[in-house]
């Protein structure tokens, strides 16, 4: 089992199926795109097991809490994990994660966005050390976002 995929296994994570798109729902991109060294991800949702959007629905700080919103964030990083395992084949590949681009659908007052993509930023970590793990972050709370999803995350890595 590769390096990344067994701390994964160790932290008791399983990554879901890639996303499905639903079907009335077509996007003229790739999810992730490899060029070269870089690797760019396309913004990602929660997902359920099977690759479909997952909840809890609605914005952070009025339907969902706090606490549920930084779960949603790792969920959402679990997911960019199962697309760059479908596109480069093996997370092992990753040399470094660059950038990680939070977005949180907040309520009116709700500011605590670092401290839900600290989610996200820890899962990273923890599966793939501090050399490789360490990125910069961006965390901004925005108005709406698709699904109705509480949180959005893209990301840029580069290859070994």
């Amino acid at each position: 089992m590769p390096n990344v995929e067994r701390r994964l296994s160790e932290m008791g994570t399983v990554l879901p199926k890639p996303w499905v798109l639903p079907p009335d729902i077509t996007i003229p991109v790739s999810l992730v795109r490899a060029r070269g060294k870089r690797v760019l991800v396309s913004g990602h949702v929660p997902l359920d097991p099977e690759g479909a959007v997952a909840g809890p629905f609605g914005r952070v700080g009025a339907e969902v809490s706090a606490e549920q919103g930084q779960q949603v964030a790792q969920a959402v990083l679990l997911a960019i994990l199962a697309s760059l395992k479908h596109e480069l084949g093996d997370l092992d590949r990753i040399g470094a994660w660059l950038r990680v681009y939070g977005m949180v659908c907040a309520a009116p007052g709700f500011t605590a966005f670092p401290m839900l993509m600290n989610g996200a930023s820890s899962v990273i970590a923890e599966a793939f050390g501090p050399e490789v793990g360490n990125h910069a972050r961006v965390a901004v709370g925005v108005a709406a976002l698709p699904f109705n999803v509480p949180v959005e995350i893209e990301a840029e890595v580069e290859l070994a």
